[in-house]
Order: C-alpha cells, then structure tokens, then sequence
C-alpha cells in the first residue's frame, strides 16, 4: 500500500504491451482501486486483453489506436462504464485527461503526438516509449518543462541512471554507463549473424519482451536509441556516455564522478521494479519481485562492445555528433529495416546498412525546430529506407 489522501489519477498510453500489463500488475500489488483511479487505458491489436483491463480497473476511457476496430471494442465493453474511442485522435483524447502521470509505452513514433500532449499539460510523464527523446528529444524535454511536469525514465538502464544521479552533484558528473546484455548474438561472428532468423533474434538471454525491443536487443539498436535518450534525458555530451556489455543483466547502469566513484543500481531483472519507481516517485514502493541473492552469483561479467559486429552504437555515435534530425532519421530508418527484416525482405545484418545508407543520405536538412520537422524527416527517412530495401 501507499499513502495517498485519495487515489491517484493515471492514464497508460499502452496499456496491452509487455510494460502496460507489468504497470496494471504494480498497480495491483500497490493497493488497486483503492489508491489508483485509472481514466484512459489505450492498446492496439489486442482488443479482448484492452477490454478486460479496462472492466478490471473501472478505466474511464479505452482507446484502439486502429480505428476499424472502434465498433469491436465498443461492443465488447458493452454494458460497462467505460467510453470507448479510436484512431490517432482517440490516442490524444486518452492523453488529454485529467490525469496526474501517464505511463507512456505506445512503441514507435505512434506514441509521440500522445505523449506531447499529456506532457504539455503538465503531467508526470512515466518514460518507456523511445522515440520521444530519440526523434524529438529538445522538443520533448522543452514541452515537460514548459509543462512543469516531471519525465521519469522507466527503460532500466535510464531509471538505473536517474536512481544514481545524485542531483546536488551534476556539477561532479564524469560519465553515464549504459549495461547492454548482448542479446541472444553476443558472442556470435558476423559470419554467425548474416543468415539469423527472426525466431533466433527475438530470444532474450535474460527478459521476456516483445517482438520489436526483442530483435532491438539482438541488434542493440535498443542500446543505441538509449545512448540518444541518454543525452536528452540527464543532458550530457555524447562523450560522456559510455556502453559496457554485461550478460548477467544484474547490473543496470552505472554513474561515474570526478572523484572515481561510481555508482551502480543493480537488481533482478525485471520491469515491475523500474515502473514501481516512476510510479511512486521520490518513495520507494514494497513490491512483490524477486530479490537479489549475492551469495548465488558466481561471478558478473563485463566486455567492451564490438562495433564492428554491432555497427548500431556507432551510428547512435554518429547521430548525437550531428545532432539536428539525425535522431529522427535514425529511428525512422531502424523502424523501416526492421520491418522489412521481420517481413523476411532484407537479412539481420542488412539492418544496419540500410540505416547508415539513410542517415548519410540526409546529412544536410533543417534542424528539429517543430514537431511538423520531426514529422517530416520521419516521413522521408522512411520513404529512403523502402527504396534503398527495394534495390537489395
């Protein structure tokens, strides 16, 4: 339980993937109804799971992000007390109620215009989606400030980072060491890699994931959106942030400062904590997880990545050095080739190649001024990428 003096009011923008279900189970465990009034609950394919949610929690508001699928949703919650709504504008109204945090884990750039808007009107923004800060990251952060909400990262190396960032000493701030497992490749040679099939890219070693973040890790293009975020989150140089592998996943990042210290957050692997955090924020919650047992850990591991056989950090390198779109193009360029990877169109180690081949390609542009820039060199990164898939 926690102390509220009424329940708190929350929105999850989200609420059927991986991070939304593990939110609604935290929420559970922290007391339920009794301390949390959910007003809009948003998911996407999974109609059945959005309305069983929505019954369960009494949501105000469930929203299918297809809008086709607004007459099904509608019907399913039938008889209950819940408003139904669909689409990108049904998306907007979810994050447009009144309530205090949003949990923000729309995967893809779907989740930016949603997230803009609760964040303008001055919620705490409980940070999962990526491409906020990867496509948008000065324009996100100017809107929560502007807002006067706060953003709490919820990726577990970010929340691992706010968790050891001691603000009263930015000023002795060395670097940020982001943990990366290696995913299922991590020893793999790039001989190893040419020929991997979705199934093998989308079995995580250590977490149970979906599908996108699954095969993200396997490229560690997950590591190389989070290196972006990195530098808008907790604004540091690109020089200041560093990536270790480490395959135990125990530890989930590390601040280090001007007088050798560093400090790491470690724990077993898993969401509930990081979201149990955001949730709570500045107290820590009693949660039911798993806790850490010293005496059973035989040893934890520590490697330098290899950007050679893992070329996504280097393009995340390139992107914060150029600044502007690059972060967008980036993104938009990795959602295309990852499409195309899974549709069985191009290879895993095409992935990269495409990126890169975008990414210098559109070198030259506007900076990230407004969203409707962000918006268009999305557009284009996206329309280069199909072409150069096309030609392979």
């Amino acid at each position: 339980m926690i102390d509220n003096a009424r329940p708190r009011r929350l929105t999850i923008l989200g609420s059927t993937g991986s991070i939304g279900v593990n939110t609604l189970d935290v929420i559970e465990q922290l007391g339920g109804r009794d301390n949390f009034e959910v007003m809009a609950l948003t998911g996407n394919g999974n109609l059945d799971l959005l309305a069983e949610q929505a019954r369960r929690t009494g949501a105000k508001l469930a929203v299918t992000a297809d809008e086709s699928q607004y007459r099904t949703l509608k019907d399913l919650l039938s008889g209950s007390d819940t408003d139904v709504a669909a689409g990108p504008s049904g998306l907007e109204e979810a994050a447009a109620v009144d309530a205090g945090w949003v949990m923000a884990a729309i995967v893809g750039t779907a989740g930016l215009a949603p997230t803009l808007k609760a964040a303008a009107r001055g919620a705490d923004i409980a940070l999962a989606n990526k491409e906020c800060l990867v496509s948008a990251g000065p324009l996100f952060v100017d809107a929560v400030k502007k807002g006067g909400g706060r953003l709490i990262p919820v990726d577990s190396e970010h929340s691992a980072i706010f968790q050891c960032l001691e603000q009263d000493q930015r000023h002795a701030l060395e670097r940020i060491v982001l943990t990366a497992s290696g995913g299922p490749f991590r020893t793999h040679t790039r001989e190893q890699m040419a020929n991997v099939t979705v199934q093998a890219a989308r079995t995580h070693p250590n977490w149970s994931m979906g599908l996108k973040i699954s095969v993200g890790s396997a490229s560690m293009f997950n590591k190389a959106l989070e290196m972006i975020e990195a530098k808008h989150l907790f604004d540091v140089r690109p020089d200041q942030i560093e990536v270790v592998v480490h395959p135990q996943s125990i530890i989930h990042s590390m601040v280090g400062y001007t007088d050798g210290s560093v400090i790491a957050q470690l724990g077993v692997p898993d969401m509930r904590t990081a979201i149990g955090y955001a949730l709570t924020y500045p107290k820590r919650p009693a949660l039911n997880v798993d806790r850490l047992d010293f005496a059973k850990l035989a040893r934890l591991d520590f490697g330098a990545p290899d950007e050679t056989r893992f070329p996504a950090l280097r393009l995340a390198r390139t992107a914060l050095v150029r600044g502007g779109l690059q972060g967008a193009i980036l993104n938009a360029a990795e959602e295309t080739a990852f499409n195309a990877f899974v549709e069985n169109k191009i290879r895993f180690l095409d992935m990269a190649e495409v990126v890169e081949t975008v990414m210098d390609a559109m070198v030259e542009g506007v900076p990230a001024d407004t969203i409707a820039d962000v918006y268009a060199a999305d557009r284009e990164a996206r329309r280069k990428a199909t072409e150069v898939i096309a030609k392979r």
